[in-house]
Formats: C-alpha cells, sequence, structure tokens
C-alpha cells in the first residue's frame, strides 16, 4: 500500500490502489486532466461494465460517456476483484456552484454501482466513505460541502448520519437559508451532474426533486419494493412519505464534510481491521497536502513551484 500513495504524493491528483480485504480498490482524481485517452477509454469502460450487470438498460450520461471535459471534475472509485474484473465503483462530481460572496466548490456523492455477485460484501464503506475521507485530507480539512440526489432510504440515512448538518432528514426542522441558496444554485445550474432534466420540478420546502429519471438516467429510477431500506425505519417511513416511486422522484440532501462527519465516518463505518489502513492512506495524503509545503517554505534557498525561495 505505501509504495503507490507515496508516489502519488509526487502527482497533482490522486491515483491510488490500496487493499480493501479481498479487493483492489483505484481512486483517480479528475483523469479526464491527467489520464491518457486510451486509458480514460480503459476506464470508462470499467464502469460500464459494473452497470451492465447492474441495470438492464444502458447509460451513456455523464463518466459512462468517456469524455474528457465530464471526466476533469470527477473522483471515480473502482473496486475490483481479484482477477482484475471491475465489481462496484463510485463517481463523485466535483461543481463548482455560483453562490455569493463567492463562488462554493461543492462534492456531489454521485452513482453507487455495485454487481448483484459483490453487494453482501461490505463494500459501502468503501465506496461513500473511503473516496471523501481522503478528499477530505486534501481539502486541508477544510469543511466541503457534500450534496446527494437519491431515491433509496438506504442511502438517505447514510448519508444522514455521517455528514453534519444535513439537510433534509426525519428531525430536520426548517430548512437553514445556507442549504436553500444553494439547492437552487444546484438545479440552476448542475442538473446534468446527476442526470435531472430541465422539466423536472423542484420542490424548495422539501427538497424533492418530481419526475427526476428524464435526463439521461432514467433506467436508475426504482420502485419502492427494489429501493433498499436503511436499518433505522424513520428514513425508510421519511421516504415513502415525501417522495412518489410511481412518479419518479428524487431527494436532494445538502450537508457538511468537517473534522466530525469523517471521525462518526471512522467510528461507525470502518471495519476495525481497516482503521490503520485508512489512517495510514490519510496520512500519506496529509504529508502532500500539509506537511511537504512547510517544508518547503522552510528551505529560503530553492524555489517549489509558486513558493520562491526569498531574494
Amino acid at each position: 500500500m505505501l509504495r503507490p500513495l507515496l508516489k502519488s504524493a509526487a502527482r497533482r491528483y490522486m491515483d491510488v490502489t490500496l487493499r480493501a480485504g479481498a479487493r483492489n480498490v483505484r481512486i483517480v482524481e479528475r483523469p479526464g486532466a491527467w489520464m491518457p485517452p486510451g486509458a480514460l477509454s480503459d476506464l470508462s469502460a470499467d464502469l460500464r461494465h459494473v452497470a451492465a450487470r447492474t441495470l438492464t438498460g444502458a447509460l451513456t450520461y455523464g463518466v459512462f460517456s468517456g469524455d474528457a471535459d465530464v471526466m476533469k471534475d470527477v473522483v471515480i472509485t473502482v473496486v475490483y476483484g481479484a482477477d482484475g474484473t471491475p465489481v462496484a465503483f463510485n463517481a463523485l462530481a466535483i461543481m463548482q456552484v455560483q453562490t455569493r460572496p463567492r463562488p462554493r466548490e461543492v462534492l456531489h456523492l454521485g452513482l453507487v454501482m455495485i454487481d448483484p455477485d459483490a453487494r453482501q460484501e461490505g463494500l459501502g464503506w468503501v465506496l461513500y466513505g473511503l473516496t471523501c475521507f481522503l478528499i477530505f485530507i486534501r481539502n486541508q480539512m477544510r469543511p466541503l460541502w457534500v450534496s446527494n440526489v437519491t431515491q433509496v432510504p438506504a442511502v438517505v440515512g447514510m448519508v444522514s448520519t455521517v455528514f453534519s448538518d444535513v439537510w433534509p432528514r426525519p428531525d430536520g426542522g426548517r430548512c437553514p437559508l445556507q442549504h436553500l441558496l444553494l439547492a437552487r444554485a444546484i438545479m440552476a445550474s448542475h442538473r446534468p451532474v446527476f442526470g435531472v432534466g430541465k422539466e423536472a420540478a423542484f420542490d424548495e420546502s422539501r427538497f424533492v426533486i418530481a419526475r427526476a429519471y428524464t435526463g439521461g438516467s432514467d433506467d436508475l429510477q426504482k420502485t419502492w419494493d427494489v429501493a433498499p431500506k436503511h436499518r433505522d425505519d424513520s428514513y425508510n417511513t421519511f421516504c415513502a412519505d415525501q417522495l412518489d416511486y410511481g412518479r419518479g422522484d428524487d431527494l436532494l440532501q445538502l450537508g457538511r464534510m468537517d473534522t466530525a462527519a469523517m471521525r462518526r465516518f471512522l467510528a461507525r463505518e470502518v471495519p476495525r481491521a481497516a482503521r490503520f489502513r485508512l489512517l495510514g492512506a490519510g496520512a500519506l495524503v496529509a504529508l502532500q497536502r500539509l506537511v511537504l509545503p512547510l517544508i518547503y517554505w522552510s528551505d529560503s534557498k530553492r524555489d517549489y513551484g509558486i513558493l520562491r525561495a526569498r531574494a
């Protein structure tokens, strides 16, 4: 594990491979910005392979297209079997949302797919939390907004329990103003990120997107009976009350990734045997983003990128 992480520390973007039990996990940051066309095409093919094992239809939007411009603003996590076959993936989107007084960067939790044969292997913490944890470290542990669009009660509950200040949620009360303004900006300019068409109506009072499956994500729509449920039944009841599954509604969730959220992730979601490995990966990512700049700055005789030596 140490060798790929140390090699990645010299790169501008993450491209690391880790072990998670019997599986290999590859995390690739903004591949469209640096990956050769052939490698980018292979990565998209891995995602389509998992999608073909999961859905009867074909997805063509976003990361499945292999478009380099689209892949410049994503972080891809792919889980591979022992024979190198992809069995699961998560595609996080990095959105620049125009808000006042300055734009905000929002990490959209994006699309997660798992091969039916691997769904009982406990890959949820890898696909949802591992990448977020490393991005949080790379962001120098600054709080980062996250968004999520889903109709799956299990995912609604996971987002609500792991991240901070999440709205809406069963006990959320009144919508905070910051969440409302951010939701308006996301729905105005970033619908293609999660495959929602222009005609889909957004209910600001409940953060519900009506008829959400009309912008390329049509084959992702689930019935209530098929949608995976959360172990806490309050989230199941909440989704059943708020969403019309026959119409194809989605819930837009907004929250923050901060130190409290990462502490909850480590304590609740990560298997005990994997915690030290994950902390080691985080320490090496921190080496690149936090420690090395301080070392570079302390050397007044040499230039390091934009850090200039004193005259």
